[in-house]
């Protein structure tokens, strides 16, 4: 009993650091495995509790050697996930020979909410907002809304590995009730509106209506075209910079 008991503390703590290093996958970046080295690293602390055998050691590092791409923020969880995959994989109930199409599918499938949701919807919605709280002198609440993003990444991410841990790949269908991908996009609205007070704050004084309500509508204009295809948006980009030295120089 002792002796289970001891098991578990130890393997806990493998696990712990295993979490920890998953704060280090993106350091080992290259062309060929991208993330691949950083990646095997968090995982190396939990194969070593898990398999006491040299050789099946070697050969499950080796599974991890390969290529792997995901977002950062998901890292947590994958390492989770695959760390409980190897027990199973170990205790005979999970096939060695799926791993690398589960490896692929799960990062890849996570990636692409993760460029959706964070970088696409969440960091941009941070950003947005701080240099709104700036803008209006409101140099705290700037910080604060930072500091209260940062733990709440901490907490998503500790959470997300806990599950990885406890729940394995039964915490994706979990997952998928979160509807990430359409909370991405109801952000995105909050952006846009972030956008328009930014825009705002900076609009020159006095603050002519009909100019703001004309520059309003072809914004508005110019993004239907864009989000229709009707305009490529690097051309849309080029022609607004081009009029604003234009204004710049004669009026």
């Amino acid at each position: 009993m002792k002796g289970k008991e001891a098991g578990k503390k130890s393997l806990g703590l493998a696990f712990a650091r295993c979490f920890l290093r998953c704060y280090f996958v993106g350091a080992g970046f290259n062309t060929r495995g991208l993330q691949n080295i950083g990646f095997s690293y968090a995982m190396q602390p939990g194969l070593e509790a898990i398999y006491s055998d040299p050789a099946k050691l070697s050969k499950a590092r080796k599974r991890y050697v390969k290529h792997y791409n995901s977002h950062p923020f998901w890292a947590p969880l994958l390492v989770a996930i695959f760390l409980s995959v190897e027990m199973k994989i170990k205790e005979g109930s999970f096939p060695e020979l799926l791993l690398d199409k589960l490896k692929n599918t799960t990062s890849y499938t996570l990636s692409a909410i993760g460029d959706s949701v964070f970088a696409g919807s969440g960091l941009i919605f941070w950003a947005l907002a701080t240099v709104n709280m700036l803008l209006a002198g409101h140099h705290m609440l700037a910080m604060l809304l930072g500091l209260l993003l940062f733990v709440g990444l901490q907490v998503f991410k500790g959470f997300t590995f806990w599950s990885g841990i406890h729940k394995g790949l039964g915490f994706l269908d979990e997952l998928k009730k979160w509807d990430l991908i359409n909370w991405g996009e109801r952000l995105k609205f909050a952006n846009a509106f972030l956008v328009l007070l930014l825009w705002f704050q900076l609009w020159p004084r006095p603050l002519n209506i009909y100019e703001w309500y004309g520059g309003g509508a072809l914004a508005g204009v110019l993004s239907w075209l864009i989000v229709t295809g009707k305009i490529a948006r690097e051309i849309v980009a080029v022609a607004v910079v081009v009029i604003a030295v234009l204004l710049v120089k004669f009026v």
